[in-house]
């Protein structure tokens, strides 16, 4: 299984779940792994998006250790998916609109916690590798991602 059917797969089961597990490295070097709403954006291949309010750890664990590590999985647990890559945090109106025009109506629990809609950036992340596993079928496959891909 290439990368680009690898991708589809992503894309599928994110459409299925509205959910992801985003791991990241926090400044003393310890790994945090919280519960996300991702995105795929059509035209950008290879680019996962949530987003989160810049005074949140995230944030800064970003800022500081790029490399992050996503998890996905379809509700019977028949497909993980694991996305590796590099992480940055934007504010740029057009991509947050694009972003919120894909997830916000699966960002209830968001929107509990930040009330102000106007106080948000984006996260994105560059995929440089995929891990996905069929566990009830014993198959694995791994692919790279080119840099650059998707831009």
């Amino acid at each position: 299984m290439d990368a680009s059917a690898i991708l589809n797969v992503m894309e599928e089961i994110i459409d299925d779940s509205h959910t992801g597990v985003l791991s990241t490295v926090d400044g003393d070097g310890h790994p945090r792994a919280r519960w996300m709403t991702p995105t795929v954006i059509r035209g950008r291949e290879g680019f996962i998006y949530t987003v989160s309010v810049p005074t949140f750890r995230k944030t800064s664990d970003i800022e500081s250790h790029p490399g992050v590590e996503w998890m996905f999985q379809t509700r019977s647990l028949n497909q993980v998916l694991n996305a590796r890559g590099r992480a940055q945090v934007i504010d740029n109106p057009a991509l947050k609109s694009e972003v919120l025009e894909s997830i916000g109506g699966h960002m209830t629990v968001f929107w509990r916690i930040n009330p102000d809609t106007s106080d948000f950036i984006v996260i994105e992340t560059q995929i440089e590798e995929l891990e996905y596993f069929q566990p009830t079928k014993g198959r694995r496959f791994i692919a790279s991602i080119e840099k650059g891909r998707g831009e």
